[in-house]
């Protein structure tokens, strides 16, 4: 399908305006130089790796997969299946050098590229491929770049050397699905500081159900096959061992029974581990110091929470004197505490931590508006935090360094990143070569209902007060997203929305993260009420407000979590919602992954009545409004069953609607389908709804 609408096409073609933009910066040791992966510009997919001189402000290409390997096409269909399904995991979805990992120093670097493994000399830009015993990735160099680690056919390889894992039929060096999907892990072996030893994730899924996916598109090829972790049933079994070069392999002991999830491994010299794990319900949370030598753990700290811990990324995190950070939160805010003292208040939300820096520790937080997000160094000794931001917008760390830091600031005039030098207070602009954004969208951000629910709502460029509009409602919904922030990108496909005629209504329901602790666990053993109450209350509150808002025509539309929302909008509230386009949706949780889903509703086992009114398929026979589901059949993260089963319970039941299957796509939407699936969404909703374009 060739995209006629003008924007549609330009999203398209240029990676949703993300083509051309930096990502994947590492700085070196000494902060002197950075290694960072970039397109050539706006419309070009393919991403090379590049050095950057922070004294000079100069860049270099260093790797070119074009030049490497010509004949490539880059299609995911090329690359080896655990790859391609780690890809998904982690959302890279462009073409070229989707990863890389380099020395302290980045003088090599080391990438695959379609099961091929390259070890590059970084200030010469001269590649060599290596041989590998198969279809390689997630390559790891050693501290000095003299050997490389590397996954292929389930098992720890390294050049020069061999395989370095026993076969005793589990994986080896690999992240899990639940890892990779959920806990924030998608790495499974790393070096030691010596070079001497690899710690190895061993993963064995034998207990695990299969799942499959078929491409109908190509009745001849075999189906691709996965071990999923589903709600309730069996995790993966996953252990660490110490795999020393000289054939010494040591196990590292903890409850894993009572602890089975991994949700971090490193190095703390080459004498001690540091491992984080959790309880099933991931109401637990330890930080584990681990003897390399002989595989005895001790624990260091204990996150505990009624409801579940929330992952707040960078902690658990010991500090160079031995104190423990780890996340605090009261109900009010996110926050942090040193050896259980609290180190934040209540005026601040904490978001990530990033770690030591300066003398302090480096945070992204939010202290007012939900939708705005900026830098503090918090003085662990208790003093006042020190704001490094401070325009309204998102401002987020892509890299640090001892002096220096590299800060993407978003607001909805643009997105800006610069290098910030402390010791010479310099602002260097960092090249982004992405294309101009088409829209600077004006969403009015309002707080509404009891609850101080976030809002937005975008109308058509050249709105005239008093033309009613249908409303579109764009929507999300679940836990760990944040849809209304002060980001633009996230608001251009919103506004081409509006301007196809739709006013268009975006809310973050309680459940969704950023506003208060509290605010998230609403959701706590059943989702679908508090969002649906939230999202119907919030409409009439900004109906009131805005009065072009015409309750008598809403439709809603999301993908995920968002795609289970739509439709769950228009089986229990067809009184309020009209007509639903819902992508991806996970119809029942009790089909979806263990991590996630027992994380906020518990087991299946212990929580029958939440999973069951969570459950869409026996809502099928209320269906009396319009409905489209769209789902890709290689969709390995919300299976298309269950796009299929609330077909098929529709059908059954003689409920009319519409499904949208689309061969051989997965749950990301690359490569354009976003943009055409949207076109055949404004067909449908334009005709439910009765919109017109802004003129």
């Amino acid at each position: 399908m060739t995209h006629t609408d003008t924007f549609l096409a330009l999203s398209a073609a240029t990676g949703r305006f993300g083509y051309g933009s930096p990502r994947a910066v590492t700085l070196a040791a000494d902060a002197s130089r950075a290694l960072f992966l970039r397109s050539t510009g706006p419309t070009d997919p393919v991403e090379r790796l590049w050095s950057y001189d922070l004294t000079t402000h100069q860049e270099r290409l260093v790797a070119d997969p074009s030049a490497l390997a010509p004949e490539r096409t880059g299609a995911v269909a090329d690359l080896p299946p655990v790859e391609r399904h780690l890809r998904e995991r982690v959302r890279i979805w462009a073409p070229g050098i989707g990863w890389f990992a380099a020395t302290p120093d980045l003088a090599t670097a080391v990438f695959t590229l379609d099961g091929r493994l390259f070890r590059c000399d970084t200030a010469t830009g001269e590649c060599a491929e290596l041989p590998v015993a198969g279809p390689a990735w997630d390559p790891r160099p050693n501290p000095d770049g003299t050997r490389v680690a590397y996954v292929a056919d389930d098992a720890l390889h390294l050049v020069p050397g061999g395989r370095l894992s026993p076969a005793d039929g589990a994986r080896w060096g690999v992240a899990e699905f639940a890892a990779a999907e959920e806990l924030g892990r998608s790495r499974g072996h790393w070096w030691s500081p010596d070079g001497a030893a690899v710690l190895a994730a061993r993963v064995d899924e034998s207990a695990l159900p299969m799942r499959h996916l078929g491409d109908l598109a190509h009745p001849e090829r075999a189906a691709d096959s996965f071990a999923y972790p589903q709600a309730g049933g069996p995790n993966a079994d996953v252990q660490l061992w110490v795999l020393r070069l000289d054939g010494e392999q040591v196990r590292l002991r903890w409850d894993d029974v009572e602890f089975p999830y991994l949700l971090a491994a490193e190095w703390d010299g080459d004498a001690e581990l540091l491992l984080t794990v959790a309880d099933r319900l991931q109401q637990r949370v330890l930080l584990l110091s681990a003897d390399p030598a002989t595989g005895v753990t001790r624990e260091l700290s204990r996150t505990e929470d009624e409801f579940w811990v929330d992952p707040l990324p960078g902690t658990p995190l010991r500090l160079s004197d031995g104190r423990v950070l780890t996340s605090a939160d009261t109900p009010a805010a996110r926050g942090l505490a040193l050896d259980g003292k609290p180190l934040t208040d209540e005026s601040l939300q904490v978001r990530r931590v990033l770690g030591p820096w300066q003398g302090g520790l480096l945070v992204e937080a939010g202290d007012g508006d939900p939708a705005d997000q900026q830098v503090f160094l918090l003085d662990p000794d208790g003093g006042d935090p020190q704001r490094l931001t401070g325009d309204p917008g998102v401002h987020t760390v892509a890299a640090y360094g001892e002096g220096v830091l590299l800060l993407t600031s978003a607001d909805l005039d643009g997105i800006r990143r610069e290098w910030r030098h402390t010791g010479t207070g310099a602002h260097v602009p960092f090249a982004d070569l992405s294309a101009e954004l088409p829209y600077r969208p004006q969403p009015l951000l309002q707080r509404v209902t009891e609850h101080g629910l976030p809002t937005a709502v975008l109308y058509p460029r050249g709105h005239v007060a008093g033309r009613r509009l249908p409303v579109l409602l764009d929507v999300y919904g679940g836990p760990g997203f944040q849809a209304v922030a002060n980001e633009p990108r996230r608001w251009q496909l919103k506004q081409w929305w509006a301007d196809q005629g739709f006013a268009v209504v975006t809310v973050d329901n309680r459940g969704t993260p950023f506003v208060s602790p509290e605010f998230t666990r609403a959701i706590f053993r059943r989702f679908s009420q508090v969002a649906i109450d939230d999202q119907v209350a919030a409409l009439q509150a900004l109906a009131a407000v805005h009065p072009d808002l015409d309750l008598s025509r809403v439709g809603a539309r999301g993908w995920s979590y968002g795609g289970y929302f739509a439709a769950l909008a228009v089986l229990r509230r067809p009184d309020v919602f009209h007509a639903a386009s819902a992508g991806a949706p996970p119809t029942d949780f009790r089909l979806y992954d263990t991590a996630y889903t027992e994380r906020y509703l518990g087991l299946p086992q212990d929580n029958p009545e939440g999973y069951e009114a969570d459950c869409l398929l026996a809502d099928a026979p209320a269906l009396n409004r319009p409905l489209l589901l769209i789902h890709g059949l290689a969709d390995d993260n919300v299976h298309p069953s269950h796009t299929m089963l609330l077909s098929q319970a529709l059908t059954r039941a003689g409920r009319p609607h519409a499904v949208l299957p689309l061969p051989g796509v997965s749950h990301m939407l690359p490569d354009g389908e976003l943009e055409r699936v949207a076109a055949v969404e404004l067909e449908f909703l334009r005709r439910e709804l009765g919109a017109t374009p802004s003129a």
